[in-house]
């Protein structure tokens, strides 16, 4: 029989549970009890949810009270899950889409080719009672489409190469009636993608450029999500040290990201339109590969020095920004994990977001406030632009600056050339958020996070209001 998570027993009127229940359960807690229900349930979770009433804390730019029934529908889940009991009932704890979201999340972790022997048997968790279906469905899109971001990010690099990652998600998106064009290297080349060609030329694996088109509303020009898809990075022949190294295996979850938040605005039938784009290739050395004091050219025309094959990110993002402008946006958002310097910066508290328009980012804030993931905001000052325009002699712009610190704050000017001024720009630098095994979230287990997913769905369903 299927065991049911409750409300926190000082809120429950049985005095049954109450009397059961013991000392007080701390929030994000739970505790299960045996034969307090023995006509439907063999066992009741009883979960912590902490203050009652909890709002937006200002300081901490997060909505307490949502973060705390994720928090604790996940202690529930798990606790059930480790006494291996797999059908679970949850009841809405107030709020059922956060409640659907803390437990989507935590009951689902990446186990790739794992043997049948040694493969878990993940938990299916469901709804209690009639109360907020249709919040829950939605609660329930969010984290699957968070999920499938994990999911591409946390598969090793042989298995998620470019190509298949654009088989991937051309197939799951075409489920839905997603448009999605898979452009080769040769259209890249008709289209003087300089650029974004220079980084995959170490790798024999060819590269593609992804095109998804969402249509949700009538004669509205799109949105532009960009999403760097570098499905490995070693570095190039700037190589990066061994250690860790495997991890670069996610340095793809920015597409990742792009392609799970469509999924899910197709899924909630959100009134925008996006265009998506998605520049995908391996950056390995070889004898092949570009060179650290090679110049390249964009396809706007600027030229760049790569001075550091290992900032190949942002060379990537470039054309791909450039291309963004033929569709005409309302605003281009890119997101990548792009530097080092972002997770030393904010480690995995919240994505670093660069902009040209604070109307925009304000909108992406609140998202991030109602999803428990936040975004922070760094400056776009010229003296940044400086660094990587002015002090450059033999082209336009150079792939890396050459002062000490603002590594986050040059990146972004560097993107900044090609984003452009006369369109509404958002940078997202993922870097500290990616992953694996960061504890800011507790109802997000270890590996790649697939954040900040359901803040780009909040930030897309809040753009679907306004229209």
């Amino acid at each position: 029989m299927p065991v049911k998570i409750i409300l926190p027993y000082t809120q429950i009127n049985n005095y049954l549970y109450y009397y059961r229940a013991g000392p007080k359960i701390p929030k994000g807690h739970a505790r299960v009890f045996w034969g307090l229900d023995e006509t439907d349930y063999t066992g009741v979770a009883v979960v912590g949810l902490g203050k009652s009433n909890l709002g937006i804390n200002v300081l901490e730019e997060i909505h307490e009270g949502k973060e705390s029934v994720r928090a604790a529908a996940a202690a529930g889940c798990r606790a059930l899950n480790a006494l291996e009991i797999k059908d679970i009932k949850l009841e809405p704890l107030g709020d059922a889409e956060a409640a659907a979201e803390g437990a989507g999340l935590c009951t689902w972790y990446y186990q790739g080719l794992r043997s049948k022997q040694k493969r878990e048997t993940l938990p299916q968790v469901s709804l209690y009672g009639e109360e907020g279906q249709e919040e829950w469905q939605r609660g329930i899109i969010k984290a699957t489409a968070q999920n499938w971001a994990r999911q591409l990010a946390d598969t090793p690099a042989n298995l998620m190469t470019p190509t298949i990652f654009a088989k991937e998600v051309s197939s799951t998106l075409a489920e839905l009636g997603i448009d999605v064009k898979v452009h080769d290297k040769e259209w890249a080349e008709q289209k003087k993608m300089g650029s974004f060609l220079s980084v995959s030329r170490g790798s024999c694996e060819p590269p593609k450029f992804l095109e998804i088109s969402y249509k949700g509303a009538d004669n509205e020009p799109p949105i532009a999500f960009v999403g760097k898809g570098v499905t490995f990075d070693a570095g190039g022949i700037s190589i990066k040290p061994s250690s860790d190294m495997d991890e670069m295996r996610a340095d793809m979850s920015g597409a990742a990201c792009v392609a799970a938040s469509i999924k899910a605005a197709a899924e909630l039938k959100l009134k925008v339109n996006i265009i998506g784009l998605v520049p995908l290739t391996e950056n390995l050395p070889s004898g092949s590969a570009t060179k650290p004091g090679d110049l390249v050219i964009a396809m706007n025309g600027k030229s760049i020095i790569v001075d550091n094959t290992d900032a190949e990110g942002r060379l990537i993002l470039a054309d791909a920004l450039c291309y963004a402008h033929e569709f005409k946006p309302k605003f281009i958002l890119d997101i990548a994990t792009l530097t080092g310097a972002m997770r030393i910066t904010l480690a995995g508290a919240a994505t670093g977001v660069f902009s040209n328009n604070a109307e925009l980012f304000e909108t992406l804030k609140k998202a991030g406030t109602d999803s428990g993931d936040r975004v922070w905001r760094f400056p776009l000052w010229q003296c940044y632009t400086d660094e990587v325009t002015k002090k450059v002699k033999a082209a336009d712009v150079n792939n890396v600056a050459k002062c000490k610190g603002g590594g986050s704050c040059t990146a972004a000017a560097f993107l900044r050339e090609f984003a452009g001024n006369d369109v509404p720009w958002m940078h997202l630098d993922i870097a500290g958020v990616m992953g694996p095994g960061n504890d800011e979230l507790p109802y997000i287990p270890s590996g790649m996070t697939g954040r900040p997913t359901r803040t780009l769905i909040q930030f897309l369903q809040l753009l679907s209001c306004a229209c």
